[in-house]
């Protein structure tokens, strides 16, 4: 792929990126959130046209302009999530469209038979006749591979094919990819987990804001360097931290062992005291939201214990936090945070009724006075309350959300990514209005992609690294070098 360029409407996604991907090679493409990864797959796989540059196929230009091009000039990917149908057996999904026929009618014991033979020789222990939703995540995501590649394959793209996997089921997938190599299949892995690159991959591509940043050998680029370049920052470059005044005394939340059991971070133990602003570090996938979602019942605790003022307390569910003093601002806004549908007015007080419960019921009046007093308190840019919220800018959106949090008064505020995607002067008025937070003696866990910002607000940080916590960072230690040196693992520095 040579000088690709792709934009949408105010966005500019791909800027002369070139990627080359070699015969029996696994080549990992890498870079944080926006970077371009996934637009630059589209255009390979033809979701997307391309606006400028050019592919080439075995040194033949290629036109792609359809997933079903793709397949044909022996492009296939395996999403995350997979695509195929569970109702039917393991035989009738690796030949789905494709049934091998005689007399009109579909053969079924050639079928049976070759799909033995398939999973004989990418050694995926199941049955033919075995139906689909009967195997483990790791399984189904081996049949759509040896689907994929069964398909006269040249190119296989793996899109997070190991998020939902187990340490044994990711080496599995692994050992299948490795015979793929063997064969001559050049596959793009695409993936947050850095450990996972360093063992399975020959190159590394990293994206940033959609350019290319380089191509690397793997034994070429330190996990510290592949940090650096993912992020954008010099190795030298260094920040200075706004210290908080926060209470030492006991914890206003402790997580003692705690997992989850949809996130699957490994147990957890974190702290926060009141006042403190503490940052979660790690680069997208490292499992930040999935540690602040188990503390905050988004997702079921399956070990460990939650302690509030030194109580052990049992949180189910959001309701459960809410009434704790607990508010989560989620990553996606759009997908969890705004209900778009409804009036500024009535995403603001929503969070406030629903902690007051069904039978206890805000007045109109006492609705529109909190709806105006965040509207002013925040600088929310709105015609009037009952403008619907879809109709704002995404800043202004992320002010309402704020809004409805503080309305109810927490002791303990997650905002995970809160500055995301909204201008500078948005951006600064929430680090402002986190610091002020504090000041005022409330605690906040703060995750951001920008070190910069965390640096700014936090008086403490937690790395993460491949859903584990990995180090905790506090005083002299909080600097861009330290932080990056942690999140790549201080033994590859």
């Amino acid at each position: 792929m040579t000088g690709i360029g792709k934009s949408f409407p105010g966005v500019r996604a791909l800027n002369q990126v070139d990627f080359t991907l070699r015969r029996s090679e696994i080549h990992a493409l890498m870079g944080e959130n926006g970077a371009g990864k996934s637009t630059l797959i589209k255009v390979l796989t033809g979701v997307y046209s391309l606006d400028e540059g050019s592919i080439t196929i075995d040194g033949k230009p290629a036109v792609i302009h359809s997933p079903h091009d793709a397949q044909k000039q022996g492009i296939s990917t395996v999403y995350q999530e997979v695509n195929l149908c569970p109702n039917l057996s393991v035989a009738e999904n690796l030949f789905l469209d494709r049934q091998p026929r005689r007399w009109g009618c579909i053969n079924w014991s050639r079928m049976y038979s070759q799909s033995a033979e398939l999973l004989q020789k990418f050694n995926i222990p199941v049955p033919v006749n075995a139906q689909l939703d009967t195997c483990s995540i790791a399984i189904q995501q081996m049949i759509a591979i040896a689907r994929a590649v069964s398909i006269d394959c040249k190119v296989l793209i793996l899109d997070e094919p190991t998020s939902s996997l187990d340490e044994d089921e990711v080496q599995k997938l692994f050992a299948l990819m490795r015979h793929l190599r063997e064969e001559g299949v050049a596959i793009i892995f695409i993936t947050h987990f850095l450990e996972q690159v360093y063992e399975v991959c020959d190159r590394i591509t990293v994206l940033r804001n959609g350019q290319l940043v380089g191509e690397y050998p793997v034994e070429n680029l330190p996990r510290l360097q592949l940090v650096a370049r993912m992020m954008g920052k010099s190795l030298e470059e260094l920040s200075h931290l706004t210290m908080q005044n926060h209470d030492e005394t006991a914890p206003l939340v402790e997580a003692r062992n705690v997992s989850s059991g949809y996130s699957k971070v490994a147990p957890f133990n974190f702290h926060i005291h009141k006042g403190e602003v503490v940052g979660l570090g790690g680069l997208l996938g490292s499992g930040r939201s999935e540690l602040v979602r188990a503390i905050y019942g988004a997702d079921r605790i399956v070990t460990g214990k939650i302690f509030c003022k030194g109580k052990n307390i049992r949180i189910k569910s959001p309701l459960d936090a809410m009434k704790e003093g607990m508010a989560y601002l989620p990553e996606d806004r759009k997908a969890d945070g705004i209900l778009s549908d409804l009036s500024v007015r009535e995403n603001i007080i929503i969070a406030l009724q629903v902690k007051y419960g069904l039978f206890r019921r805000l007045s109109r009046r006492d609705m529109e006075q909190f709806a105006d007093e965040y509207i002013e308190l925040l600088s929310i840019k709105t015609p009037d309350r009952e403008t619907p919220v879809k109709s704002l800018s995404g800043g202004n959106q992320q002010k309402v959300i704020l809004a409805r949090w503080l309305l109810t008064n927490p002791e303990l505020m997650i905002l995970d990514e809160p500055t995301r995607g909204i201008d500078i002067g948005t951006k600064t008025e929430i680090q402002k209005l986190i610091l002020q937070l504090a000041a005022e003696g409330k605690s906040i866990i703060f995750i951001s992609s920008e070190l910069d910002e965390m640096l700014r607000t936090c008086s403490r940080m937690v790395v993460m690294r491949d859903r584990h916590k990995v180090g905790e960072l506090t005083g002299s230690q909080l600097n861009q070098e330290a932080i990056m040196q942690t999140i790549a693992g201080a033994d590859h520095a």
